[in-house]
């Protein structure tokens, strides 16, 4: 039976279990994977996964590291926890702000040095 520890845990821990599971959705979203189809890698039910990315404590750490092998095969713990993976890194670049017009000849003088 499993038991609820969310009473045991501080507020920072909360926190780092819900980064954790955000980690994981943008790590499958940056592959481009679907939820349930990385589900049904790791062996488990969408719901799990749903849950797992909600960053709920009740998931055990082998459900956690199946679901990251089933988005990432052999991607190391700490790499995803430093987004080094490639795909995160080019989701970043997509997602950063890009200037939509070229500067004007006044601005272009204002940065002249």
């Amino acid at each position: 039976m499993k038991r609820d520890e969310t009473p045991l845990l501080t507020a920072q821990r909360l926190t780092e279990a819900r980064d954790i599971g955000a980690k994981l959705a943008r790590l499958r979203v940056a592959r481009r994977l679907r939820q349930e189809d990385v589900a049904r890698r790791a062996g488990m039910s969408r719901s799990t996964a749903v849950l797992i990315e909600q960053g709920d404590i009740r998931r055990t750490q082998a459900q956690l590291l199946r679901y990251l092998d089933a988005i990432a095969p052999g991607l190391a713990y700490v790499d995803f926890l430093l987004e080094k993976d490639p795909a995160l890194i080019a989701l970043a670049s997509r997602e950063a702000t890009q200037r939509v017009r070229p500067m004007s000849e006044s601005e272009l003088k204002k940065l002249d040095f």
